[in-house]
């Protein structure tokens, strides 16, 4: 009866734990973990080194899904943009091909956490360099010319004077967030995840202006012509370039050189015309926004 009973408790005991794998495996199935096409074995301390890259024939890069026409999902579901459109290019230099470069969606809050977690290998989400962003990690050659702007109804805020005791929108850990934070506390500040619900405070009255990268705010105001860009540029000029996780030596250095290659080639004049120049219209010309 003694040998019984032992056999019953371990049989109760491996169905138990056979569960379990089972319902982890559902949950993970049902939060689409499985299948994603993105290894997870990517989360260690150590960022993955071109080698791995190339064996595994998988680039992680991180991007936008709501900053068009900088990072977003067209109605195919596919991810578009200008920085999407120099993602490309580089997975196919690194990989000889397209199949291989897999994307991640990223807020502006929590690129730099996914570089240190190492869920992404390269962040190309429309990252502007910061001295505060640089000391958590480490910036490639520039591509993309950037300042802040606001932008409110019929661009009637054309100086920072007049958002004394109003409310300014702006996107959680942007140079926006950071600029008017530090330098005008008098202004109240209304943050937000992601740039759908930010532009569309905007839209419902819930702040009287919005603060942030001038170029997302041209191509905004041309799509919303109900509202103008009144503060064009505000602050130091700006850019925006990849980014790695820190010290990783090896992928920062492949990427300058790329860089430096593409730049030479015009090739960012090419993106900005395949991408941006439809939005832009003849206001802005490439060499404003673009490095050659």
């Amino acid at each position: 009866m003694k040998n019984l009973a032992k056999i019953a408790t371990k049989g109760v005991a491996n169905l138990a734990k056979n569960m379990t794998k089972g319902l982890i495996a559902t949950f993970m199935a049902a939060l689409g973990i499985v299948g994603l096409g993105v290894s997870l074995s990517g989360c260690g301390d150590e960022a993955r080194t071109l080698e791995s890259i190339k064996a595994k024939n998988e680039l992680i890069i991180g991007v936008f899904g709501d900053k068009p026409p900088f990072g977003y999902i067209n109605e195919q579901g596919q991810n578009v943009g200008f920085d999407v459109y120099v993602a490309k290019r580089l997975g196919r230099e690194l990989l000889g091909g397209d199949e291989g470069v897999k994307f991640v969606l990223v807020e502006a809050a929590n690129r730099a956490e996914f570089l240190r977690s190492n869920k992404v290998d390269i962040m190309m989400a429309n990252y502007t360099k910061t001295p505060e962003r640089a000391q958590q990690v480490d910036f490639a050659t520039p591509y993309m010319k950037v300042a802040l702007g606001v932008v409110s109804q019929d661009g009637k805020i054309i100086d920072v004077s007049q958002l004394a005791g109003k409310v300014l929108i702006v996107n959680k850990g942007t140079t926006a967030d950071f600029y008017f934070t530090k330098n005008h506390p008098e202004i109240k500040l209304l943050k937000f995840e992601q740039n759908t619900e930010t532009f569309a405070a905007l839209k419902d009255g819930r702040g009287d202006a919005l603060a942030h990268d001038n170029a997302l705010l041209f191509a905004w105001a041309k799509e919303n012509p109900s509202y103008a860009v009144g503060i064009k540029k505000l602050g130091e000029d700006d850019v925006i370039a990849p980014a790695v996780k820190k010290d990783n030596k090896e992928l920062l250095e492949w990427i300058n050189n790329q860089m430096e290659i593409l730049a030479k080639e015009g090739f960012f004049t090419e993106a900005y015309n395949q991408t941006l120049a439809p939005v832009f219209g003849d206001d802005i010309k490439p060499s404003d926004v673009v490095f050659e």
